[in-house]
């Protein structure tokens, strides 16, 4: 499957439209803050002055890691397969938030090493079951790259709405994301590397030099699709795949945290113009999403400590999208409320 094509979305007649049916409102301009901006921004998207939120999904990725071999992770490998009986149980904070929030939650087994058979409410699209340990040898061969990709793209595809919000599980999976954010993006590897599930400063310290042996070793990989099968896992290059393609259809790409992030980051190396159609919900508390958020140019709507993934984030952020498009298509102007504007100056 080819990588799909994402147009930019700058228009400047329609954004000169949005921005004057955003100042017509009856508040003094700006008032609203970053709401403001993602109005136009959700409306450049989707071509209108009236932009709305429809049936919003959340599709979540689990996946293993062969890199969990290097004790880069306080938890056990089973715990992957374990929260995905979790989030099909309803159990997970993910469910929650989704089910408060109005979001379809599909759980998707992009790589687990667990056959979970035939189980309600999972999407299976296992590649294999989890990746190769990149320490010794690359994560994923190009084959296995290239099917995660597709089937990441085909599930977007399928879609019924108009913003696909994302989430992942996988136990060594900040392992990988550091790795692809210090290779893509050339920042030193200590601004890369944290805590994940809650390693200590030695435990972080080991992850680290993990890491920058295995990019040593791997020092002459360096186009992105090569980076993501190096260092990647199967549930980030199924985002990848899935943001990308998403866009292609002029979704909205409601980006969760670190993992979703370095998955952005490649499909952004892929299809820059795929930034155009994000809104980053949150700044994780993981030690690398700051600086990955300011390599990629994103504005969080949510700052509040949270590291948890499974796309949580993600969840609740997704009231303020849609208030963003309900304050545009429902707040009265000043004309129809028969409300004083500002005095024009002289």
């Amino acid at each position: 499957m080819p990588i799909p094509t994402v147009d930019a979305i700058a228009d400047a007649a329609l954004a000169s439209r949005l921005a004057a049916a955003i100042d017509a409102k009856t508040k003094p301009p700006g008032s609203l803050g970053m709401l403001e901006d993602l109005a136009l921004q959700l409306g450049l998207i989707q071509r209108t002055v009236q932009p709305r939120i429809d049936r919003p999904a959340m599709l979540v990725f689990a996946a293993d890691h062969g890199i969990v071999a290097e004790n880069v992770s306080p938890y056990p490998q089973s715990v992957t397969a374990q929260m995905v009986a979790n989030f099909l149980g309803g159990g997970a904070a993910i469910n929650v938030f989704a089910r408060q929030n109005g979001c379809a939650l599909q759980v998707v087994d992009a790589g687990v090493n667990h056959q979970f058979g035939a189980l309600a409410g999972l999407t299976d699209r296992k590649v294999a079951p989890g990746t190769r340990n990149f320490a010794r040898e690359p994560a994923m061969s190009a084959a296995q790259c290239e099917t995660a990709l597709a089937h990441g793209q085909a599930l977007a595809d399928a879609l019924p709405g108009n913003l696909l919000a994302l989430g992942e599980m996988g136990i060594g999976n900040t392992t990988s994301a550091a790795a692809l954010m210090h290779k893509l993006t050339g920042l030193p590897l200590a601004d890369c590397v944290g805590a994940g599930t809650g390693l200590d400063a030695d435990g972080v310290r080991r992850k680290a030099a993990v890491i920058e042996a295995a990019v040593a070793l791997h020092r002459d990989v360096t186009a992105p699709l090569d980076v993501l099968a190096t260092f990647g896992g199967l549930e980030i290059a199924m985002m990848a795949g899935a943001m990308l393609k998403a866009a292609e259809r002029r979704m909205v790409l409601l980006v969760d945290g670190f993992i979703v992030s370095s998955a952005l980051l490649v499909a952004a190396r892929l299809q820059p113009a795929v930034l155009d159609y994000c809104v980053f919900a949150h700044c994780s508390g993981e030690h690398g999403h700051a600086q990955l958020l300011r390599h990629l140019r994103g504005r969080p709507l949510l700052q509040l400590g949270m590291r948890l993934g499974e796309g949580s984030g993600a969840a609740l952020a997704l009231p303020l999208v849609r208030a963003a498009a309900g304050f545009l298509c429902e707040m009265s102007t000043f004309e129809s409320a028969a409300v004083s504007n500002r005095a024009a100056r002289a």
